[in-house]
């Protein structure tokens, strides 16, 4: 009689272990290498107002009018597009401190004032002499001494607050109104005297002609922003209403 042999050695045994990523047959590497991509294409579309527009990052300060919120991240989108807006200097350096306006002349590389240099600052490229002037009458820390406005905060919060109160101005005449009606490109028109990278200028950038696009989806934004706000507040004032009625 003699002994049983095994169907199989040591090393004819059957492998269990799972096939990997590049073992595995063509099509169902295909079909993961296409999800792959597929979730990639979904974040960037999710992520693509951080990743192509980082100028049109919403704003520091609370509340305001929607439609001037809108206008101000559109001319951001153009001067200042950057994932650090407040903190640019004209030229794409950046600041830490801004505890004052930085007061730094950068050169001008190209355009029809190549060669002089401009103090341009911020979220919104606002000159030095500009913002000393506009500081003055609409910072939220102002004194009645205009000079005072040299050591003003330059924070985020209150770039966003100077240009909103100058915004609205009756000097532009009644923006937010004209924006209801949806007329963008004169306003745009009227404010690239300021902003020359607005269009209708003397230097205009690649930007400048998306701006009337840009403006309208960010104004979708601002306008839910605002609704949303007011819900929050009516919601409140009727708690409020029904703990007073309850009351004993």
């Amino acid at each position: 009689m003699t002994d049983t042999q095994p169907a199989f050695t040591n090393s004819e045994q059957p492998s269990t272990r799972p096939r990997d990523f590049w073992g595995a047959p063509w099509r169902a590497r295909l079909a993961l290498t296409a999800v792959a991509v597929l979730c990639m294409l979904a974040l960037l579309w999710w992520w693509r107002p951080s990743l192509l527009l980082p100028g049109t990052q919403p704003l520091v300060m609370d509340g305001g009018d929607p439609y001037l919120r809108a206008l101000m991240r559109t001319i951001s989108a153009s001067e200042s597009n950057v994932l650090r807006p407040y903190h640019v200097l004209h030229g794409g350096e950046f600041v830490g401190s801004l505890d004052r306006h930085p007061n730094r002349c950068g050169t001008i590389a190209q355009g029809p004032n190549r060669g002089n240099c401009s103090t341009a600052a911020g979220r919104y490229q606002v000159l030095y002499s500009t913002w000393l002037e506009l500081a003055a009458k609409h910072h939220p820390q102002r004194s009645d001494d205009a000079l005072d406005a040299v050591g003003l905060s330059f924070a985020p919060l209150y770039q966003d607050q100077v240009i909103h109160a100058w915004l609205s101005e009756p000097r532009w005449g009644n923006l937010p109104a004209q924006l209801a009606k949806g007329q963008i490109q004169p306003v745009l028109r009227r404010l690239s005297g300021t902003w020359t990278s607005l269009g209708y200028g003397i230097e205009n950038n690649t930007m400048s002609r998306e701006l009337p696009r840009i403006y309208r989806e960010l104004l979708k934004e601002e306008l839910a922003r605002t609704n949303e706000a007011g819900l929050e507040d009516g919601d409140k004032q009727q708690k409020g209403r029904t703990e007073k009625t309850v009351r004993p």
